[in-house]
C-alpha cells in the first residue's frame, strides 16, 4: 500500500501514539519527516528521534514527551497538502495560538520553525502546526 501524504501519515502515527500514550513510535523515515523531527526536537515538543537500518529506506522512532502525565504536543494538523499548497512570505507567516505554538516550513535554507524563518526573512511552505 502507497501513502499519498507521508507527512500527514507522520503526523497521524504521532497524534494516534499520543492518545494511547506511548513512549515511542516507528515509521518509514525519510529525509523530510527527518528534518521534521529534528525541528520537533529543537521546539521541545518531543525528547528524541533516530533512524533505525531495516536493508530498506531506514525507520523513524521518535521518542514522546509527556509533563504530569499529559502530552507535550496538544495538537498537530498537516496545512499545505499535495491537494492544496500553501505558501507564505516572511512578513506573512502567521502566528499559532498567537505564538505558543508553531508552524513548521519548508523554506529555501531547509525545514524551520515559524520563528527562525521570521528571523532569517525567509518564507516558504507551511507543511503543519503544532500547539
Amino acid at each position: 500500500m502507497s501513502v499519498q501524504d507521508p507527512i500527514a501519515d507522520m503526523l497521524t502515527r504521532v497524534r494516534n501514539s499520543l492518545m494511547s500514550r506511548h513512549e515511542e513510535i516507528s515509521m518509514p523515515s525519510s529525509k523530510i519527516k527527518e528534518a521534521i523531527a529534528d525541528v520537533l526536537v529543537k521546539e521541545g515538543y518531543i525528547t528524541s528521534w533516530r533512524v533505525e537500518d531495516d536493508n530498506k529506506q531506514g525507520i523513524l522512532v521518535l521518542g514522546l514527551k509527556y509533563k504530569d502525565g499529559r502530552p507535550v504536543i496538544a495538537g498537530i494538523k498537516r496545512v499545505s497538502k499535495p491537494s492544496r499548497r500553501v505558501y507564505v512570505g516572511s512578513d506573512d507567516i502567521p502566528p499559532v495560538l498567537s505564538g505558543l505554538g508553531v508552524s513548521i516550513l519548508s523554506t529555501p535554507r531547509g525545514v524551520m520553525a515559524d520563528r527562525l524563518a521570521r528571523k532569517q526573512k525567509v518564507g516558504g511552505e507551511i507543511l503543519c502546526e503544532v500547539w
